[in-house]
């Protein structure tokens, strides 16, 4: 569990954030979690390229997730057709210690979208748990191709109202 001592915040990301970001998605246990990832999540230059241009979106509401003053994830709201979707991400050095669901919770006071949606791998249970300590409920299920995993495999959707 978190330490008591230590807090949570969220604030505005910037750019110089995305490199940490960058980073932290190349950890391929941590890839491999989050399933649906980009085709070549090595490319440092496209992944900046594409997260600076969502950086100015203004349908993207885009936080950095810190624990004191050390930069631990992300957290974003963006659209699909209208729809709010929530996601995260959290270094693996601080899995397991309520740093997300923390985060989702501080997020979910400031973002004020409803319904938003999330999706997760089956099996990416933390990431179950963060969503339902969050409210969330599952609604649904899909298949899709995982780049990280070079299979289709299904995600559970859920909503908060």
């Amino acid at each position: 569990m978190l330490v008591p001592n230590q807090q949570v915040t969220l604030r505005p990301t910037e750019e110089p954030d995305l490199e940490f970001f960058f980073r932290f998605q190349l950890d391929k246990e941590a890839n491999h979690m989050a399933a649906f990832t980009p085709k070549a999540p090595t490319d440092r230059t496209a992944y900046l390229e594409k997260f600076t241009k969502l950086l100015n979106d203004p349908t993207i509401h885009m936080q950095t997730i810190l624990l004191d003053d050390i930069i631990v994830g992300s957290i974003a709201k963006y659209e699909i057709a209208g729809e709010a979707e929530i996601t995260y991400w959290i270094d693996r050095n601080f899995w397991g210690r309520g740093i997300a669901t923390t985060a989702l919770a501080n997020f979910l006071s400031i973002e004020s979208m409803r319904p938003i949606g999330g999706r997760v791998a089956f099996d990416n249970v933390g990431s179950r748990r963060v969503l339902e300590k969050c409210g969330f409920v599952r609604i649904g299920g899909d298949k899709g191709f995982a780049n990280a995993r070079q299979a289709e495999i299904e995600e559970f959707i859920y909503r908060l109202s």
